[in-house]
């Protein structure tokens, strides 16, 4: 199947209220659930392994909405300053809006959500997972920061998958702290070899293979 094509999806860009967050949301024709992206520090709804992901996510009847959790003028103040990428109640918050948009939109209401949050937007995912339970229905992190979302952790309700690199030590040590704060069902795989970016060989397909597992158990069912 070739989730991209006309046939077979439909996408459109969007700016989401209040403040018109940019967004590229894609929906295959019998979209089963939709996922949000909320990027890593520094990088925006354009990095390329998140669309990876999303592309394999497309393959399997999910939609998806790659997200910038920040204006384009917060963005150059953080280029500057690297302060807002760390700001996690402000980004959770802007996922939050997103999340009760896409519930409410007529295009996208009936679909089950799950975020897919990378490096500091894993922190932002799971505080926001913690204030909307009743919208959101999984969880990936991506060598995600859990840790940044303390005290957060044990009032997040949807289940929880934690996917780290095996060569990115300190971030392991991170996610295992979280995993025992995490009341919800939750699993850390380990991905052999892989550094932060996951740039290794075959390191992204793993990545891109567990979350669509863990999403195809929990948007579906």
């Amino acid at each position: 199947m070739q989730p991209n094509s006309i046939e077979t999806s439909r996408e459109r860009s969007l700016k989401i209220p209040p403040i018109g967050l940019a967004g590229d949301l894609v929906l295959p024709r019998d979209a089963r659930g939709i996922v949000l992206f909320a990027h890593g520090s520094g990088s925006s709804r354009f990095s390329s392994r998140n669309r990876f992901v999303a592309r394999a996510l497309q393959d399997t009847e999910f939609g998806t909405l790659l997200l910038d959790l920040l204006t384009p003028e917060e963005e150059q103040v953080d280029l500057r300053t690297a302060h807002l990428r760390f700001d996690i109640p402000l980004l959770a918050g802007r996922l939050v809006e997103a999340s009760r948009w896409i519930s409410a939109d007529s295009e996208t209401n009936a679909l089950p959500i799950g975020y897919f949050g990378a490096s500091t937007g894993g922190g932002a995912a799971l505080v926001a997972a913690a204030e909307i339970p009743e919208i959101v229905r999984a969880v990936v992190s991506r060598g995600g920061r859990p840790d940044l979302a303390t005290p957060k952790l044990p009032e997040v309700k949807a289940p929880t998958l934690l996917i780290i690199g095996g060569r990115d030590e300190r971030v392991i040590e991170w996610n295992e702290a979280a995993l025992t704060q995490l009341t919800c069902e939750k699993r850390l795989e380990i991905v052999p070899g892989a550094t932060h970016l996951f740039e290794q060989p075959g390191a992204l397909e793993q990545v891109a293979r567990l979350a669509s597992e863990w999403f195809e158990r929990h948007l579906t069912n």
